[in-house]
Formats: structure tokens, sequence, C-alpha cells
């Protein structure tokens, strides 16, 4: 049988790569990541296997040692066919999660890749009634499955994947990622020997520690200490309203630090009006360049398009509305077919570009991202409905916080020094002087980094 499935598994990825220059043969990403022998699995109760578990050391905030770890061993001859199509499943979902919340934020930022690596992590330990609709979120359920039984993916192929999309952006020059991971348990509670290896599988350090909740505002201050120590001071403070019944707590966070590849001009940065809305204008710093941009005139969309590298692999997607468009407008009907068409159809020009300085932090709650998706996906994943009978060995337990950290921090240098030569031609000016959206991509796979967007530069 697994002789078959591997053949199987062979004629599909090879249909996919000969496909891939034409009509692509579509392969369902469940055949890429699912597990070995797997077969669909009755979803009815049943006694449970003994569960593997390991201890867990108890949080001592003079102990910042990240946990010991084996060195991630990734499927080469798979792994730039399940980049491609994990990047598409990701960047569904960031997008679906990040049109459910911009509504109600100003500046912000969302990674589409630490969101759905917390979400597999979760997976691990999940039941397989409540793995169901995980898979489902994801799009990695096996579309064939009978309603009462269920197909299993490995969520560590999945979470290695992840791992390897920021790795090609890390070979880029002076970009670089770097995910944390912090679960904070209750003392007396083991983990799951399969949930801290996934807690490994997609970060660069991660802590596992147990805690004395007891005591609510001690613990709350004990852990948000060692996250402030562990993370040099990038994180501060996001656990809060702790209770003595909390089971685990669980944060990452995704710092993206880059570069453009090509300097602005330092003297050119300016004070300049940038319109927050129709009737409030603030004084930013714009930096400015000229040069040979890719850039599209969407005149159905009502934005303006241009493209920015980053990194060899790595570049930003700036979208600025036109003038009496809203950004709301464009934000509600952002697609992956949309980003996609945008990247296709853009056209290269001399451009006078100038944007504001800006790096960004932001603290999502996956909570709140899944219960802005629908009334009832956060009850199956995260909520009343969830159930982690594959997490510890103490029953029922629960996940009573799980937050999202991300960082992104730009430089104004570049990664190549400024061309000195001038132009030919005369550039067309292009200010990002009022509410814009942006998105940095991975270009190798086309994975979808971040999603953000400012509306206030100076805030």
């Amino acid at each position: 049988m697994r002789i078959l499935q591997s053949r199987l598994l062979a004629l599909l990825l090879c249909c996919y790569l000969s496909g891939s220059q034409a009509n692509r043969v579509y392969v369902h990403p469940f055949y890429l990541f699912a597990a070995e022998n797997v077969s669909c699995e009755t979803l009815q109760p049943q006694t449970p296997k003994p569960l593997e578990t390991l201890p867990v050391a108890p949080l001592d905030i003079e102990v910042l040692t990240p946990d010991s770890r084996d060195p991630l061993k990734l499927d080469a001859q798979n792994i730039t066919v399940r980049t491609a199509v994990l990047a598409e499943l990701l960047n569904s979902l960031g997008l679906r999660m990040y049109q459910s919340f911009s509504s109600k934020q100003q500046n912000t930022v969302l990674s589409p890749v630490n969101t759905f690596g917390s979400l597999i992590t979760f997976y691990l330990g999940a039941s397989k009634m409540t793995a169901n609709p995980y898979l489902t979120l994801l799009g990695l359920k096996k579309g064939t499955d009978p309603e009462n039984c269920l197909s299993l993916v490995d969520g560590h192929k999945v979470l290695k994947t992840l791992q390897s999309i920021n790795s090609l952006v890390d070979d880029g020059p002076k970009d670089e990622i770097t995910t944390q991971v912090w679960t904070f348990i209750r003392q007396d509670a083991e983990l799951s020997e399969d949930f801290i290896q996934g807690t490994q599988d997609f970060s660069d350090t991660s802590f596992i520690r147990g805690v004395d909740f007891s005591k609510p505002k001690e613990a709350e201050e004990l852990v948000n200490t060692f996250v402030d120590k562990t993370s040099d001071g990038k994180v501060k403070s996001v656990f809060k309203d702790l209770n003595s019944s909390s089971n685990l707590l669980f944060l990452t966070s995704f710092n993206f630090q880059g570069n453009w590849r090509t300097a602005f001009q330092p003297e050119k940065t300016s004070l300049q009006e940038f319109h927050v809305d129709e009737s409030t204008t603030v004084m930013a710093p714009l930096m400015t360049h000229t040069g040979q941009y890719h850039y599209l005139n969407d005149k159905v969309q009502r934005c303006t398009v241009v493209k920015l590298s980053l990194s060899k692999r790595s570049y930003m997607l700036l979208v600025l509305p036109h003038e009496g468009a809203n950004l709301r407008d464009i934000e509600s009907k952002l697609r992956t077919d949309v980003m996609s068409a945008w990247h296709e159809n853009l056209q290269e020009g001399l451009l006078e570009l100038s944007l504001p300085k800006f790096s960004m932090s932001s603290v999502n709650d996956l909570r709140e991202l899944l219960t802005n998706m629908g009334p009832n996906v956060e009850d199956q994943l995260l909520g009343s409905q969830a159930e982690f009978s594959q997490l510890s060995n103490i029953k029922p337990f629960t996940i009573d916080k799980a937050i999202n950290k991300v960082v992104f921090e730009m430089s104004e240098e570049g990664a190549e020094p400024q061309d000195k030569i001038q132009e030919a031609g005369i550039p067309l000016k292009l200010s990002i002087n009022r509410p814009f959206f942006f998105s940095v991509i991975e270009g190798t796979s086309n994975a979808i980094l971040m999603l953000g967007k400012i509306t206030n530069p100076t805030l």
C-alpha cells in the first residue's frame, strides 16, 4: 500500500511540474502533506491511544536558554512543489483574515505565514473532531472523505515547508526573518512530544515553560518579563487578564528586518503633508528616490500599484488609492487572483517615488481573528467546541491565549549602493501621501509574508 501511495504521489508531482508552464494539472494539497500510511479515520469517540508526553521545565526568569532541538530535516525532493502549493493556501487564508479585521484597525500588519503556522501547531494537539475544521479552514482537507471519517495530514511537513519559505528570504542581502515561539503551561501538566516538536519546526527559537497560574497577577508579570528578556525587548506586555484556571498560553513573534534593494536619497528626505482623511493632515518624513520601477495604474480598482525590490527573492507591493477612492473599498476586493493580476501587468517606467519612513508592529489575538471570520470559526478551532485531547496528559486541556506579534522594520538604506547616473527622461511623480496598503512577498514561492496598511505614519 505504501509503495502504491508513493507512486501515486510521484505521478501527481510529475503532472504538477510538467503542467506548470501552461495548463497546470491540479494537485490537491492533501496529497503533498498527507501523513504516511494515511487512511480515513473515524470521527466517532474512541478509547484514545496512550499519548507520548514530556515534562516541562518550570519558568525561571534567570534561565533564558531556548529549548534544545534537532536540526530541521527537509525533503528536498518535494520542497519546491510544497512551497508553491502551500503559498497559495496561506495567501488565500491570510487575505481573508486581513479583510475580516482591517476595517477596525488603523496602522496594522498581519503575517499569513505566522498565522498559518500557529494554526497548524494547534492542529497537532487537536482531537479528530477538532482537526476536521482545522483542515477545512487551512485548505488541507481531503475532498473525497465520507462525513464520518477524516484523513490526516502531517503537520510537521507543513511547518517545515513554512520555515523553508522564510529561509528563502534569509538568502538575500541583509533581509532577515526571525520567528520565536513561547508556550506557557500549568505547572502540573506535560505536553505531547508532537506539539513540542511542532513549536520547533517553524521557529528559530522556542521556549516551553511551566507556570503556577494560581496567582494570576504574579504569573502575568512573570511570563511578560520572560518574553521581554528572551525577545531582546521586541515583545512587551502581551499577556493580560490571566486567570487561575489557565492551561496554556501561546505566543509567536514574526520579525522582518529588511532593506530596500536600492537606497533612497537621504538628502531628499523631507517633512511633507500626509492626508490621513479628508479633514486630517499630518507632517511626516517622506523618502524620495528617482529610478526605474515596475508599476501599474489600475483604473478598475482605482489604485496605483508599485513594486519595490527588497532582497534578491522578496519584494513589496504598494497600493495607493486614486484621489477620491477609498482604501477600504480596495481592501474588500483583495483576492489572490487580483494580486497576481497586478504583478503580471506591471510595466517598467521612470518614477520619482516618495513614501513615508515606516517601521511598525502589531499584536493580533488569534481568537479575535477567527471570530471576525465567522460566528462558529473560533468556537470550533479554539473555543467551546474545540477539543485538544492530543495536547497534554491532562483532560480537558484548553488553549487560553493565542497571540501573534508581528514586527516590521525597514531601513532607509539599500542593499545596493545608490546609482549616481542621472536617469534619462522626465520621471512621473508619485507621492504615497495618503493611506495605502502594502504586502511583502517571497518571489520564488509567491508566498505573502506580510499584509498591512498605513493610515497615519506618525502613530
